[in-house]
């Protein structure tokens, strides 16, 4: 019983660390100087164990949030009354008073304009734009190195290199909190982060979880951020993502099971829905139509065809055509296999099994590896769908082969092992 208690809170201590990672960081690193970011996120990582320990003794405190910003305060203080040189630093470079408490902020207003000043530092110019979105993804999210190596589909070295060059460069540059850093220009770098870890959330790559919420609140919130921020000024590219994820986000309840199991779009019970969270993504796609944007963009029209999804009453009453009409769009903004596999599926709908079969054909070469169950699985479908068995137990083997997350695995064997059993 001891043990199961101590799971749970180190778990909660997790949720909560998780939620909290980038708002300690940056207003920490804010206090010393953003060349000791490095120490900022050590200073964070040690707020977390002394959470995990003192809450399984002591269990949790009444404000989690309050707790861990008032130990990260006290470790970085505790740090400085130590440390000659950091005093040095905040004395002399930093005009600061490290004994003054007030000087580490935890305010709301203050954390959401500290982390889009720490935003706009990692999109420094001399700082290649996968590096920039590596930073934003382990500082102001807490990614681990394996979690952003998944969203990027590379070798954990190969994210590692890329965050020690990208601190280097930081340091170089002589970055500062404040640097000139044109936010318009950056914009489009900071949304593409933006919607990397609302994906890593919504379809996690390293976890077995079917939705991981805290990653997915935590976009919709820096989101949030950009689009309140007065001095963007074209914020079409904004609400399109905005709209986009709730949309999205309003789906949450019904896509699991009472089991924690996955249930595809076709069988979910409608009546989860949030309806509000679906205004809400309505409200963002309006505005853009107001605004008489002649430009069409990805996220738009990502957003469209969620919200084509939100609005049928049923699987069977989904307006197909108009979806498959946004996807022929969506092609010529991004020619990528991934939406041409998306793009097959509605074909099925539309013009029927064989069509969709014809689609997939020249897509198996073409895919990614990470997605290659997805043909699979995919394929599988049409041809069960179309009867033929044998056919789809070959894609069926091809599909579990290549699958490498158990809660995806999990889905397709529960989908496809009765239908097509591997001998």
């Amino acid at each position: 019983m001891k043990e199961q208690k101590n799971t749970y809170t180190s778990s909660l201590a997790e949720h909560f660390f998780r939620n909290e990672y980038g708002k300690m960081v940056v207003v920490i690193s804010r206090y010393l100087g953003i060349n000791q970011i490095e120490t900022a996120e050590d200073i964070v990582q040690e707020t977390l164990l002394k959470a995990v320990e003192n809450w399984q003794q002591n269990g949790m405190p009444p404000n989690p949030e309050g707790w861990l910003y008032t130990t990260a305060k006290n470790i970085t203080l505790n740090i400085l009354k130590r440390d000659k040189n950091f005093q040095k630093i905040l004395t002399k470079e930093r005009n600061i008073d490290f004994k003054t408490e007030e000087n580490l902020n935890f305010s709301d207003n203050y954390i959401s304009d500290e982390q889009l000043r720490m935003m706009l530092s990692c999109c420094h110019p001399n700082i290649p734009e996968n590096t920039q979105i590596a930073l934003i993804l382990k500082i102001l999210c807490g990614f681990s190195i394996k979690e952003i190596a998944n969203a990027y589909q590379t070798s954990t070295e190969t994210i590692n290199k890329r965050l020690v060059r990208g601190r280097k460069l930081l340091r170089d540059n002589h970055v500062g909190l404040q640097a000139n850093v044109n936010i318009n220009k950056q914009l489009p770098i900071i949304l593409k982060t933006i919607y990397l870890i609302f994906n890593e959330g919504y379809s996690p790559h390293f976890k077995n979880d079917i939705i991981q919420f805290d990653l997915c609140l935590e976009a919709v919130r820096i989101c949030e951020i950009i689009i309140n921020n007065p001095h963007i000024f074209d914020k079409t590219e904004s609400h399109a993502l905005a709209a986009l994820m709730y949309f999205n986000t309003s789906r949450f309840k019904a896509r699991f099971n009472k089991d924690n199991e996955i249930i595809d779009l076709k069988h979910q019970e409608r009546n989860l829905w949030d309806q509000r969270l679906i205004q809400r993504g309505i409200h963002y796609l309006n505005l853009i139509m107001n605004g008489n944007k002649e430009t069409i963009s990805k996220y738009f029209i990502l957003a469209s065809i969620s919200m084509h999804h939100c609005l049928a009453t049923h699987y069977s009453k989904t307006n197909w055509n108009e979806i498959l009409m946004l996807y022929d769009i969506l092609l010529n903004i991004e020619n990528s296999a991934t939406v041409k596999l998306n793009r097959a599926v509605i074909i099925c709908e539309v013009q029927g099994i064989e069509a969709g079969i014809e689609s997939l054909k020249p897509l198996e070469n073409e895919i990614n590896k990470a997605n290659t169950y997805l043909f699979h699985a995919t394929y599988t479908d049409f041809l069960v769908r179309k009867n033929d068995l044998e056919s789809a137990r070959v894609h069926f083997k091809k599909a579990i082969k290549t699958c490498k997350n158990k809660r995806d695995l999990n889905f397709l064997e529960k989908k496809f092992s009765n239908l097509v059993p591997i001998l």
